[in-house]
């Protein structure tokens, strides 16, 4: 998580570096919003008893790339998991919060352009609950593609939801591609830290040439599409299936105090980290884009917020700086504290009218399979148009067929499935149609911009384009340019954010 709290540091430098990562599509005033915060967060979690490695009295700081100061705090390799222990710890003590386990959000209750609730699945009944404010906060949709570093859940649920609802949707063309996901057949892709390279490990190929430096001059620590575009191209000069990513430039003890996890799981697959170098390739890994919100997590549906990795704050622009994504939950989160919740809605009483669920959801998976390895082929590491619009033909096709295994919900639709089966082919189709729905917005975002910018490179248009240092805004089935947010009072309320 980056902060600027070390005295050789400031929220103005770490403005910069945000700023220069995102490749000229950040919005300033966000930014600035990010960067300022950050301290306050840091001591925030500190109070809360998260156990950042501390150096002294201080949290210790390590330096990743496109950081032009050690400004990331950590603890050791396990640093989400870390807060997210600490944070569950304090929601679970508050008796007037509760917990859904286990529950399937398929789709946002609007009436009259304004959120009033939510659709979900639990214990084998469809609900339909109110709600005064619905926060999505969803994360991301690193599913879509068939390597990726993200968890099974990251399927777009949210900005799926949002962009059916009628929610205003902003640069989802632009994905971050994580350079070094352990590759190893069988093996689920786990990200290994791109701290390791700030630390002095080294990524080389099969005759331990260090070839990253032979396309930038920062190497192994130039922003994340440098590095793995890089990687791509060398594997695809040498045919080779993965490129090495030596941890043994680290110093014994640091590597042991800094990457426990990461010797953990290497080991686990027959890999000892002090003896040879990692394999490792490219794998989705973070989602620029999503759902437009103002400084506020406000978007433009009123009664609807969005919250981190599912939400366009302005902040990641084309490329996320290393460890700006924590720091930006926290921060704009935070926000939420100044919340207006709407009136509560009236009592609604909708009559029940059946729902007939299929039990078997192998065609769902062999479909989802498919889908992911497509989306991979077209719209990863390098784009072109040929292959996007291909892909878009058959996306579209895919996402017609869809309602021939499931008419989509509506709110007459309550009541209690008979079998965990059917419960099962359920959560597996509302799965299935977010990430549909995903991948045509981002194959069709991809194919609006005509250009290369951070983590969105066109073959055929290899160059940034002065005239495409826009957002791309997707309004229902509208694709329009809006221009970046300058150093001013950004959005205040709902109604300023773009109209379509």
């Amino acid at each position: 998580m980056a902060a600027a709290i070390a005295p050789d540091d400031s929220p103005l430098l770490h403005a910069q570096d945000t700023l220069s990562a995102g490749a000229g599509l950040c919005d300033p005033e966000s930014v600035h919003f990010l960067v300022e915060h950050a301290p306050a967060q840091v001591e925030r979690l500190l109070a809360m008893g998260v156990a950042f490695d501390r150096q002294g009295d201080r949290p210790a700081l390590t330096l990743e790339a496109a950081h032009s100061r050690p400004r990331v705090l950590h603890a050791a390799d396990t640093t989400g998991q870390a807060l997210v222990t600490t944070l569950l710890q304090q929601v679970t003590a508050q008796a007037h919060i509760t917990l859904l386990p286990n529950t399937f959000v398929f789709d946002l209750w609007i009436e009259s352009g304004v959120c009033r609730g939510v659709c979900l699945l639990r214990d084998r009944q469809i609900q339909w609950l109110t709600a005064r404010a619905v926060i999505i906060a969803t994360g991301g949709g690193g599913q879509v593609f068939s390597q990726t570093t993200n968890p099974p859940l990251s399927t777009g649920d949210g900005v799926a939801m949002a962009w059916r609802a009628g929610a205003h949707i902003r640069d989802v063309e632009f994905f971050q591609f994580h350079p070094t996901a352990l590759t190893v057949p069988n093996a689920p892709r786990f990200l290994i830290s791109e701290a390791v390279r700030g630390e002095g490990a080294h990524l080389i190929d099969s005759r331990g040439y260090r070839f990253v430096a032979d396309y930038h001059p920062a190497a192994e620590l130039a922003p994340r599409d440098v590095v793995s575009r890089a990687i791509y191209r060398h594997l695809q000069q040498s045919h080779a299936p993965h490129v090495w990513l030596d941890l043994r430039p680290i110093p014994r003890d640091r590597l042991h105090y800094r990457f426990p996890k990461i010797i953990a799981v290497c080991r686990q697959w027959g890999i000892d980290v002090e003896r040879a170098p990692i394999p490792v390739a490219p794998a989705a890994h973070y989602w620029m884009g999503g759902v437009v919100t103002n400084l506020e997590a406000q978007t433009t549906i009123p009664g609807l917020y969005a919250v981190g990795e599912v939400a366009s704050t302005g902040v990641h622009g084309a490329n996320r700086l290393a460890s700006n994504s924590l720091l930006e939950c926290f921060v704009f989160s935070a926000q939420l504290a100044h919340l207006r919740p709407l009136p509560a809605l009236g009592s609604t009483s909708p009559v029940p009218i059946p729902l007939e669920v299929p039990t078997d959801p192998t065609p769902l998976e062999n479909w989802r399979t498919a889908l992911r390895e497509l989306v991979w082929d077209s719209a990863g590491i390098c784009r072109d148009a040929p292959t996007l619009m291909s892909a878009l033909t058959q996306v579209k096709a895919w996402r017609e067929d869809l309602p021939h295994y499931l008419q989509p919900l509506s709110p007459q639709h309550i009541g209690q499935l008979n079998t965990d089966a059917q419960q099962a082919y359920l959560w597996h189709w509302g799965e299935l149609r977010n990430l549909l729905d995903i991948a045509y917005l981002i194959l069709k975002s991809a194919l609006f911009r005509e250009e290369s910018r951070g983590g969105h490179y066109r073959q055929d248009y290899p160059q940034p384009d002065p005239a495409w240092q826009m957002h791309t805004l997707i309004c229902g089935e509208h694709w329009q340019k809006t221009p970046i947010q300058g150093d001013r009072p950004l959005h205040n309320a709902p109604h300023s954010l773009p109209n379509s």
